[in-house]
């Protein structure tokens, strides 16, 4: 299997970057689109409170992730970044703190959000699987609610950060094991930057998507399928010791539901007319059904959609017992 790598400019015209805005919603929950000026020149930055020194900001985060892209892949379409943030935490700025909160001016108010993620798209590295067009994608989670806020500068910062690919059909992320790095503690930007760029120049292409072409390979009956998908339910209700016996499932109940609804109803990765489904649209399934993730569990779920979907694929074709199929 060949990878469709074309070389071309860096530089994007606006009306490539502002369709990549129009596509749907990587992640959806109760997030929204952000814009990464307003990021930098809007939004305060949390402080240790210990000394009132900056932790590393999201713009800053975004900024050097996307210098990591560009100078590993100098030749390629590199897309503006897909932001969406989270949890707003507001305040007022000393002299307003005695106004009624309806009578604050825009200058008197103050925001950052306690989460983000972003994508990163490289259109130009491409593969179809089953006609759909995956396109390579860097990215990264912040979640201000895992640092010590607390501590002194110098303290861990936590990051996530991954790469892997998005389905251009539907913007579902397909990240697996070796393009997630799933805790990331820094206590400075330089050494961020260092574990993004490990991260990237390691991450093997060709490797990924042969695991991610084997799913086309396997199918499901409809008998199988309903198994599958009330097992996942019952999953849900063991006992964290009865859960180490099998494999971890991190989807939940109502998203386990979804992927069911789904199943009958989604034109492009629903089941065939006999009732068959094969392990790369079931995975779609699962990716599109974790969209209503929220941002700090988001990426650790796609992986583990993998995960999930890789042992699937082992029972099938080893035919070897799999509790979710008994």
């Amino acid at each position: 299997m060949e990878t469709n790598v074309s070389q071309m400019d860096q530089v994007q015209s606006s009306n490539s970057n502002e369709a990549s805005q129009l596509e749907s919603p990587f992640i959806e929950a109760n997030t929204q689109h952000a814009d990464l000026h307003e990021l930098a020149e809007e939004h305060i930055i949390p402080v240790f409170v210990k000394d009132n020194e900056p932790l590393i900001s999201h713009a800053e985060f975004i900024d050097r992730t996307v210098g990591i892209a560009h100078h590993v892949y100098e030749n390629e379409t590199i897309l503006e970044p897909n932001v969406r943030i989270s949890h707003p935490v507001k305040g007022r700025i000393p002299s307003a703190k005695g106004k009624p909160a309806d009578q604050l001016e825009e200058h008197e108010k103050t925001l950052y959000y306690e989460r983000m993620a972003f994508v990163i798209q490289i259109p130009s590295i491409t593969q179809e699987i089953k006609g759909d067009q995956l396109s390579l994608t860097v990215g990264g989670v912040k979640a201000f609610n895992l640092d010590n806020l607390n501590a002194r500068k110098g303290s861990a910062e936590h990051f996530k950060i991954f790469i892997g690919f998005v389905n251009k059909v539907c913007t579902n992320l397909c990240i697996w094991t070796d393009g997630f790095s799933k805790t990331v503690e820094v206590d400075n930007p330089r050494d961020l930057e260092g574990k993004i760029y490990n991260l990237v120049t390691e991450f093997k292409t060709e490797s990924c998507l042969n695991h991610l072409q084997r799913f086309q390979d396997y199918e499901l009956t409809e008998h199988q399928f309903a198994q599958l998908v009330g097992r996942a339910r019952l999953y849900q209700y063991l006992s964290a010791q009865q859960k180490k016996q099998l494999p971890e499932l991190q989807l939940n109940d109502t998203q386990i539901a979804t992927v069911a609804k789904e199943y009958y109803r989604n034109d492009n990765f629903g089941s065939s007319s006999d009732g068959r489904i094969n392990l790369w649209d079931f995975y779609n399934l699962f990716t599109e059904a974790n969209k209503s993730s929220y941002i700090d569990t988001f990426v650790d779920r796609s992986v583990n959609a993998f995960q999930f979907m890789s042992q699937i694929a082992i029972a099938l074709e080893e035919d070897t017992d799999f509790w979710f199929l008994n």
